[in-house]
């Protein structure tokens, strides 16, 4: 098996990614910072602020899986690329004329959002295009470890940037990098062939074709159910953690980003250990005991109320950042190879419709009850969600199993292949 670093497409794809990760980072702790030290957001509108980010994954998941399969992958990879650095640039545009308002905000997260529905389907499908079945996890781990350092240099960055530059300034940082990313993946040579048009079938159909394969496997719909409760307890989490940090807790801009930076530093050691992580405790395995590992992890952070909230909010970001990249490694190359090449788009369009179609559900939810019951209730209520959503993978057959069926065995109904674990034994997304 050559190697990846000597892969020139991949080392364009890695590297747009790697940019724009950056970039990424910076703006999701400045567009939050931005809404609630200038535009003065309450729980509420951080809730409605989260949704719009996330909404299109409901909205237009579906359909673009299958535009997807129809289109060139590079190119669509590169447009939401454009769309996403010009949305982005007019937030610095409007506060320096002074004329930003939280209702273009809403616009510039709902059109970052429908972008990247685009970009993500694109890619998690382009990846088994560019590199063989064998170095599809290997690209995948290399791939989440370009995220994982992003989420340790991008907060900790943002954080001392914020002390002399305003957050709409540092948002211009996230437009440039996405400007950035679309060059690397211009510069991929591999021949992207889209079916002919009169083998095109009616929309829906295709759409149909996808949902079906994803919902009728029964491993891939324990994964979907127990990813699509984590990320709605998450989104909760997410719509309130930094106006939590900042108002309740105390803390400065510069240690949100601090303690975002550090936590981080466990999606980094995820990344890299997850290939051996499923080695030892079994590819099945993995999964249940990265699920239960991330709702305890969570717990965390709304204990950092009881005192020492800096250390405990590291703690437990780094612990389920840990285990997040491990079960995302995991699963998501589970499910690359697991689909054949002409269902690809479609298949991750429709986990990206489930799995991600409760995020805006869920930053609607932590506004609402944030603004009723309180923020630090609020919290508590999203760790139940997410250990909750443990649930389905621990009573299933995965929790048996050491090894995953790949796509000779893609339609069983039942676990082809069942090994007791092996202490000691070695060979996300």
């Amino acid at each position: 098996m050559s190697s990846l670093w000597r892969h020139h497409d991949f080392r364009q794809l890695w590297a747009s990614e790697t940019v724009s990760q950056i970039g990424t980072q910076v703006t999701m702790v400045a567009l939050p910072v931005l809404a609630v030290t200038l535009l003065q957001a309450t729980p509420l509108q951080m809730g409605v602020l989260t949704a719009l980010e996330t909404a299109a994954f409901l909205l237009i998941a579906l359909p673009a899986g299958a535009w997807v399969d129809r289109w060139r992958r590079r190119r669509v990879l590169v447009s939401a690329d454009l769309v996403r650095g010009a949305a982005l640039a007019t937030i610095p545009v409007a506060y320096l004329a002074d004329a930003l308002t939280l209702g273009q905000l809403y616009l510039v997260a709902a059109v970052v959002g429908t972008a990247t529905v685009f970009f993500d389907v694109g890619y998690q499908s382009y990846l088994p295009v560019l590199v063989e079945r064998s170095q599809i996890v290997d690209g995948n781990g290399k791939l989440e470890a370009s995220r994982a350092v992003a989420q340790v240099v991008g907060p900790g960055l943002t954080g001392v940037l914020l002390r002399v530059l305003a957050a709409p300034v540092l948002i211009l940082v996230n437009a440039a990098t996405f400007l950035v990313s679309a060059v690397f993946l211009a510069r991929i040579r591999t021949p992207d062939v889209v079916p002919e048009r009169a083998a095109r079938r009616p929309l829906r159909t295709e759409i149909a074709e996808g949902l079906s394969f994803v919902v009728g496997h029964p491993l891939l719909r324990r994964m979907v159910t127990c990813t699509a409760l984590a990320n709605l307890g998450g989104s909760m989490t997410g719509a309130l953690l930094v106006l939590f940090a900042l108002r309740e807790l105390g803390l400065s801009e510069a240690t949100v980003g601090f303690v975002f930076s550090a936590g981080a530093v466990g999606g980094l050691v995820g990344a890299v250990a997850a290939a051996r992580v499923a080695r030892v405790v079994g590819e099945g395995r993995t999964i249940p005991v990265a699920a239960v590992a991330f709702a305890v992890a969570g717990a965390g952070l709304p204990l950092a109320a009881l005192g020492a909230p800096s250390l405990v909010l590291v703690v437990s970001w780094f612990a389920a950042s840990f285990a997040v990249i491990v079960y995302n490694v995991t699963q998501v190359s589970f499910r690359q190879r697991l689909c054949p090449p002409r269902l690809l788009g479609r298949m991750n369009a429709s986990v990206r419709f489930l799995v991600f179609g409760t995020l805006p559900v869920g930053g609607l939810l932590g506004g609402v009850l944030g603004t009723a019951i309180g923020v630090l209730p609020t919290l508590w209520v999203a760790v139940a969600v997410q250990a909750l959503a443990a649930v389905p993978v621990l009573a299933s057959p995965l929790i048996r199993m050491r090894d995953l069926p790949d796509e000779l065995d893609a339609t069983a109904p039942e676990p082809v292949e069942v090994s007791p674990a092996t202490p000691g034994s070695a060979s996300p997304s």
